[in-house]
C-alpha cells in the first residue's frame, strides 16, 4: 500500500492549501441590508388624497369624500411592476396631509370615511395581497409630518404615529422597507388651527424608540430616511447617484430633513462609520402625484435609461415612482415607457461574454479565491488578493475579438466596500488602450463606452482600503438605442437633429414623403429659412432597426424678430426654447417680425415648468403693418390647455402684417399671462 502514498501526498499538495478569507473592512452590511441589496430595482406608488386635490403636498383640510377612485386595481400595479423587472412596491400609506389609505382606528381622516367601496375598503390590504400574488416585496411610505392632526408638534402626536406604524407593520404581512420622508413641519390645517408648526427634526420624533418599534415588529425591514438608519436618500430627485458613491455614511452626523445633507452626505463617505447604502428615487413624470397636464411629460426611454445607468450602475438601488391616476390605475403612457426601459435593459445585458472568457489575475489569495470566481454563477464566491496586495488586475481573454461596450464589476460587499479607484483597459489589434478611469465600485458599477473590438479586457484596482474582493465581472455588447430624433432649431432657422447613440444615422425629407434609409442623410445642421415640414428617422445599419418618424411643422424663422415689450426677459418668448418662458404683467406680448409677411396662423407654447402659472385659456391675436394701427386676426379658446399644455396651433385667413400682438383674455389660474414660445405660420 505504501507505493500509493507518495502520489496521494503530491495530489493533495497540488490541490493547494486552504486559506482564510480576507478580514472584513468595517462597516459591513447587516443581513437585512444584504437582502435589500439583492432587490436592486423596485417601484414607488404615489396615490393618495393629493391625486384628487391635484396637489403635491396637501394642506390637511381635504375631505375624505374627495377620495373616490373609479377603477382602482392594485393587481394592475403589481403586474406592471413585475413585467418591468421590479422586485417590489412601496406605497404612500400616509402623506403629509395625513389621509390614511387603510381604515386606521386612530383617525377619521382615512378611507373608512370615503365613498370608495362605501368606506369599507383597505387599499394597503389590497396592495399587500397583490404583491404576494405577483411575487413582489411590499413596502410602506409613512410621512412623519401630518398637516391634518391636531396634536402635531406635541408629545401626544408621537403616540399617534407609533400606533399607526403598529397597525401598518402588524396587519399586512412582511414589509421589506419602511420609508420615512424628510419633510417635517410648516403650515397646515392641524385640526382646524390653520397655523405654522415647526418641530426639532433631530429630537421631536424620538427616532431611537421609533426605530426600535419597527425592529420589533418587522425585523427584516430596512428603514429609509435622509440618513438611514439602514438606507439613505441619494440627495436628489432625478435618480442619479455619483461617480464616487460609498455605502458608508457618517450616520451619527445626519438627521432627517437637515438642510445641507445633499452637499455633505448624499454620496457617502470613505471613512463612514455605518453601512447606509444609497437609494435613488425618481418619478416617471415631473410630479410625484398624478396631474393630467403632465400626460405629455412622461420620461422618454433615453432619459429612463440614463437614470438606470447612473443609479444601479453607480452603487445605488433604483426606486421609480408611478403617479397612479384618479381611476386608480398606472397611466397607459407610464406603462408604455417603463416597459420600453425593461425591454432595453434585457437587450443590453442579454449575453455575458465574461462567462466564456479565460480569466486570470495578477495576484490570487489562494484556494477558494481564484480569479475564475468572478465569472461563475455563484454570488457567494469571489476573487481576492493576498493581504497587503492592493494594486492588482483581472484579465479576461475573449474567445475571439468581439465588439463590446458595457462592463460590470461588483465587490463582495459582505466584507465591506474597499475599492477607491480603478482603470479599465482593452487590448485591440493596436495594443492596450485605457478606456475608463473611475473611483468606487460597491455593489455594482456599470461602465458604458463606445464600441470597441476587444481581444482582452483588463480591470485594474489602483487603490483600495484593503486587499480588494470582486464577486462578479460582466462584459456585454448593448445594441444601439434607436429612437426618434430630437430636433433643435435656432432663431436663424438652422435645424440640428440628434440621437443619443453614436453610430446611429439620421435620414430626413422635406417634401412630405416618409423618410427611410435611402433618403437624405443628416450630417450637418440644416438651414431652413422658410416654413417647412420636416420628417426624420433614425437607423442603425448594424441591427437594421428603425425609429419612429419625427414630424415637425416649422414656422417662420425668428432671426429678425424683436419683442417690443420693455423687459429683457421677454426675449424668452422667441428663443426657440419651449422650456423657458416670460410672464407679462400686461397679459400680452408684442413682436416685431422685422419684415412684412403674409401669415395665416400662429402657435403658442404655454409654460412647461412643474408648477405652471398664467397659462392662457382665451386669447386674442392682432396684427399691424406699422405697430400703431391694429386689426383683429383671431380670437378663441385653447381647449383643454390646462390638462394638456402642449403647443397650440391656430389657423385663420391670410393677412399681411409686420407686428403681432398676442393677448390673454383669461388664464387658467387668473394669474398674469405666461408665454413660453410664440410662432407665426405662413403656409
Amino acid at each position: 500500500m505504501k507505493k500509493y502514498l507518495l502520489p496521494l501526498l503530491i495530489l493533495l499538495a497540488c490541490e493547494g492549501k486552504e486559506v482564510s478569507p480576507p478580514a472584513p473592512v468595517e462597516p459591513i452590511p447587516s443581513p437585512r441590508q444584504l437582502a435589500w441589496h439583492e432587490l436592486e430595482y423596485y417601484g414607488f406608488v404615489h396615490f393618495n388624497m393629493n391625486t384628487f386635490s391635484d396637489m403635491e403636498w396637501g394642506m390637511g383640510d381635504e375631505l375624505p369624500s374627495e377620495f373616490n377612485p373609479t377603477a382602482l386595481d392594485t393587481r394592475q400595479w403589481a403586474k406592471v411592476a413585475k413585467e418591468a423587472g421590479m422586485k417590489g412596491i412601496i406605497i404612500t400609506a400616509k402623506h403629509h396631509d395625513g389621509f390614511c389609505l387603510w381604515p386606521s382606528a386612530f383617525t377619521e381622516h382615512s378611507v373608512k370615511n370615503s365613498p370608495w367601496k362605501e368606506g369599507k375598503g383597505d387599499l394597503i390590504r389590497e396592495l399587500s395581497d397583490a404583491c404576494k400574488e405577483y411575487g413582489l416585496k411590499f413596502g410602506i411610505y409613512y410621512s412623519p409630518w401630518d398637516r391634518n392632526h391636531a396634536d402635531y408638534g406635541k408629545p401626544e402626536y408621537i403616540t399617534y404615529m407609533r400606533n399607526q406604524l403598529t397597525e401598518l407593520l402588524t396587519n399586512y404581512g412582511d414589509i421589506f422597507e419602511v420609508w420615512f420622508d424628510g419633510a417635517n413641519g410648516g403650515d397646515g390645517y392641524y385640526g382646524g388651527a390653520n397655523e405654522v408648526r415647526t418641530v426639532d427634526k433631530l429630537t421631536y420624533y424620538d427616532w431611537e424608540n421609533t426605530y426600535k418599534l419597527v425592529r420589533e415588529l418587522q425585523p427584516g425591514a430596512v428603514m429609509f430616511s435622509d440618513g438611514g438608519p439602514d438606507v439613505r436618500w441619494v440627495g436628489n430627485e432625478h435618480g442619479f447617484a455619483y461617480e464616487t458613491t460609498w455605502g458608508n455614511l457618517m450616520r451619527d452626523s445626519v438627521y432627517a430633513g437637515m438642510p445641507d445633507y445633499p452637499e455633505r452626505f448624499a454620496s457617502g463617505q470613505e471613512n463612514g462609520t455605518h453601512w447606509v447604502p444609497a437609494e435613488s428615487d425618481v418619478s416617471i413624470r415631473p410630479g410625484w402625484y398624478y396631474h393630467e397636464y403632465e400626460d405629455h411629460k412622461v420620461r422618454t426611454l433615453p432619459q429612463l435609461l440614463e437614470i438606470y445607468y447612473k443609479s444601479i450602475g453607480q452603487n445605488s438601488s433604483l426606486l421609480i415612482n408611478f403617479p397612479v391616476d384618479r381611476r386608480g390605475l398606472i397611466h397607459e403612457k407610464d406603462v408604455e415607457q417603463v416597459m420600453k426601459l425593461a425591454d432595453k435593459i434585457r437587450e443590453d445585458f442579454a449575453v455575458d461574454l465574461a462567462k466564456t472568457a479565460k480569466v486570470s489575475a495578477s495576484n490570487e489569495r489562494g484556494k477558494g479565491f481564484e480569479a475564475v470566481n468572478v465569472a461563475d454563477e455563484d454570488k457567494e464566491s469571489y476573487w481576492a488578493s493576498e493581504d497587503g496586495v492592493i494594486e492588482s488586475s483581472i484579465v479576461l481573454t475573449l474567445t475571439e475579438p468581439t465588439l463590446i461596450n458595457r462592463f460590470v464589476a461588483q465587490e463582495y460587499i459582505p466584507l465591506g466596500q474597499r475599492i477607491k479607484s480603478f482603470t479599465l483597459e482593452v487590448e485591440t489589434e493596436t495594443g492596450w488602450e485605457q478606456i475608463y478611469q473611475g473611483t468606487t465600485v460597491g455593489i455594482k458599477r456599470i461602465l458604458r463606452f463606445d464600441d470597441v473590438l476587444a481581444k482582452q479586457v483588463r480591470f485594474t484596482i489602483t487603490d483600495a482600503k484593503a486587499s480588494p474582493t470582486i464577486s462578479n465581472i460582466g462584459i456585454f455588447y448593448a445594441p444601439k438605442l434607436v429612437t426618434e430624433p430630437e430636433l433643435i432649431r435656432s432663431k436663424s432657422g438652422e435645424v440640428t437633429l440628434q440621437v443619443p447613440e453614436k453610430g446611429v444615422e439620421i435620414f430626413y425629407t422635406m417634401d412630405g414623403s416618409e423618410p427611410n434609409e435611402n433618403s437624405t442623410k443628416y450630417e450637418n445642421p440644416i438651414s431652413i429659412p422658410e416654413p417647412t415640414t420636416i420628417k426624420a428617422m433614425a437607423f442603425d445599419s448594424q441591427s437594421g432597426k428603425k425609429s419612429e418618424v419625427l414630424v415637425r411643422n416649422l414656422d417662420i424663422p425668428k432671426a429678425k424678430w424683436k419683442v417690443v415689450n420693455q423687459n429683457e426677459n421677454a426675449t424668452k418668448v422667441i428663443d426657440e426654447d419651449s422650456q423657458t418662458f416670460w410672464q407679462s404683467e400686461k397679459n400680452e406680448v408684442v413682436i416685431d417680425l422685422g419684415e412684412s409677411v403674409v401669415m395665416n396662423g400662429f402657435t403658442y407654447w404655454p409654460p412647461q415648468n412643474r408648477y405652471m402659472s398664467g397659462v392662457i385659456s382665451k386669447y386674442g391675436l392682432e396684427g399691424s403693418t406699422d405697430g400703431k394701427s391694429w386689426k383683429a386676426l383671431a380670437t378663441g379658446e385653447f381647449s383643454n390647455i390646462k390638462n394638456n399644455p402642449i403647443e397650440q396651433v391656430v389657423r385663420f385667413a391670410p393677412s399681411q402684417v409686420r407686428f403681432i400682438k398676442l393677448k390673454s383674455l383669461s388664464t387658467t389660474d387668473n394669474q398674469p399671462a405666461s408665454f413660453a414660445e410664440v410662432g407665426v405660420l405662413r403656409k
